[in-house]
């Protein structure tokens, strides 16, 4: 989870310098972010980082949807894009036992923390090349899909819906939010077109960042339903 590296303005941080991302110039050429050291002591330092209360929130509220929707405690979690694993932590507080299985791109969070909390190198768009062969009930990816070119978000979905046997929570920034962070790579998509793909890859919508699979969405009735 890269929750560190995008604060919606005035919610998670309030220094009065709310700004609008700006789409990259036509024709720039996209630089490969190199997620090391360095760039996890910027960005996860404490200017930026999710304050442990708002993302104990957070993770509450993706284990008690996924198990109003399961009707049983979740049992395991997928982390997409999960930087080192800070959702671990509050997962595991909340449902001793769980089994959590990360994915981050970064070779330096792998070396420091792959073993001890679960975490394998990948990307979202390489999320189904991983031989992943369970199914999750809840997948988690937050502050990530804003970040990754369409092709990577299509196959990332796609595999996202084939992992989910329960819920899916996904949060992201759209052009219509004004956000502080990093937008080095920000893809600046509307709501619109973050939705499309979503029922593209066979996902419900049900509110608050959270989706469910085409094989979970008879669970909904209508009002539970979003759109």
């Amino acid at each position: 989870m890269h929750g560190a590296r995008a604060h919606r303005a005035g919610r998670e941080r309030d220094s009065g310098r709310a700004c609008h991302a700006r789409a990259p110039e036509p024709g720039a050429q996209l630089r490969v972010k190199n997620y090391d050291e360095p760039y996890f002591r910027r960005w996860y330092g404490a200017r930026w980082s999710v304050p442990p209360a708002e993302l104990k929130r957070r993770a509450r509220l993706a284990l008690a949807a996924a198990e109003y929707l399961l009707e049983r405690p979740v049992r395991s979690v997928l982390d997409v894009g999960c930087g080192e694993g800070r959702w671990r932590a509050p997962l595991v507080r909340i449902r001793p036992g769980l089994a959590y299985v990360g994915v981050d791109p970064s070779e330096f969070v792998v070396r420091r923390h792959g073993r001890r909390r679960g975490i394998r190198l990948g990307s979202l768009g390489g999320l189904g090349e991983l031989g992943l062969r369970r199914r999750f009930d809840l997948v988690v990816c937050s502050d990530v899909i804003h970040y990754v070119q369409a092709a990577d978000l299509r196959r990332g979905l796609e595999a996202m819906h084939v992992l989910a046997g329960g819920l899916v929570y996904v949060d992201a920034f759209t052009s219509e939010d004004a956000f502080e962070g990093d937008r080095d790579g920000w893809q600046p998509r509307s709501a619109r077109a973050y939705r499309r793909a979503f029922r593209d890859a066979g996902f419900v919508a049900c509110g608050l960042n959270c989706w469910v699979g085409s094989e979970q969405a008879d669970r909904l009735s209508a009002l539970e339903r979003c759109g």
